[in-house]
């Protein structure tokens, strides 16, 4: 078979398909519409988000078997086409489900904790202490919408800090030792933190906007690992304003480019989030661990040649 790589990932990729009699082609430059000229030359593509894999790309790519991204998140496949086509997909959300667990908890613990406040004021020669007193996690009610590969994994590593753990997903009987499922009510009506592991669907799209941030009975914490465009920045700068939403963990912006290389969109919402004290904002990089890296890449492997060795 023969597969194109359209991003640089880790090298084990390469090694062991080559070892496997697959044959590779990289082309991490190529434009869209010249990797659309040759698309229909290859079995496979591995991706991660560089360019989008749309209808126009599907119907050129005639022989294509499998497209495996590195990755969770499906977004940048036209996956109603493709499995209209016949082609496989593949992605690999079990490699970074720690990494991004640990990042939920890594930013709502300096959030809540206001250690990068604290820590640059002493660095600058200022001393408050009751100021920056912290507001500790245990016995919070975390609710968690989608519960996944990242979800249970967050669960399970909130469960450890003695918080209630509660979840929300479309798919039912997914309660197990670390959380237990609910209704969107329910969890609208008891979480003090709320956490999102969804991916980015039109039922999914803005879901977080000014009716559900009403909704939610307390005032309460919000971190977003998943997709920007989960959440409608307007109305969460207005809720962290009014202190409905008294802290914001943001690893994804609704303004980031569809390759989430950079932000491609200046206004005065971002503006605000990026430069108030009631956020944590980090580029897009809650699966992004050098552990994560060799994880993700060794799913996508095991899964082709399960597939096609």
């Amino acid at each position: 078979m023969k597969i194109l790589l359209l991003d640089k990932n880790h090298p084990l990729i390469t090694e062991q398909l080559l070892a496997k009699n697959f044959v590779l082609e990289e082309d991490f430059t190529s434009s869209y519409d010249e990797v659309c000229h040759k698309i229909e030359n290859y079995d496979g593509v591995i991706i991660r988000s560089r360019i989008p894999l749309d209808k126009n790309f599907l119907e050129k790519g005639r022989n294509l078997k499998f497209i495996a991204r590195v990755g969770a998140g499906m977004e940048n496949i036209d996956i109603p086409v493709a499995e209209k086509l016949g082609i496989q997909l593949i992605n690999s959300p079990e490699g970074n489900r720690d990494s991004v667990a640990e990042h939920v908890v890594g930013m709502l613990l300096i959030l809540m904790n206001r250690l990068f406040i604290a820590s640059q004021e002493v660095k600058n020669g200022i001393w408050l202490r009751e100021e920056n007193r912290g507001d500790e996690l245990l016995g919070k009610t975390v609710g968690l919408i989608g519960y996944g590969n990242m979800g249970k994994a967050t669960a399970k590593r909130f469960s450890g800090f003695g918080c209630k753990v509660i979840f929300h997903d479309i798919l039912s009987g997914l309660s197990d030792e670390y959380a237990s499922q609910v209704s969107l009510d329910e969890l609208k009506l008891s979480a003090d933190i709320l956490s999102l592991h969804i991916p980015l669907t039109s039922e999914t799209q803005y879901l977080i906007d000014e009716k559900f941030i009403s909704e939610m009975k307390k005032d309460f914490y919000l971190i977003n690992t998943a997709r920007g465009k989960n959440v409608e920045t307007k109305y969460l700068v207005g809720a962290l304003k009014s202190g409905k939403v008294k802290g914001a963990c943001l690893d994804v912006l609704e303004y980031e480019k569809a390759s989430f290389e950079n932000l491609e969109t200046e206004n005065e919402d971002l503006k605000y989030l990026l430069e108030s004290g009631k956020t944590i904002v980090t580029p897009h990089i809650a699966g992004w661990t050098y552990q994560s890296k060799e994880k993700l890449a060794q799913v996508i492997v095991d899964k082709i040649i399960a597939s096609y060795c």
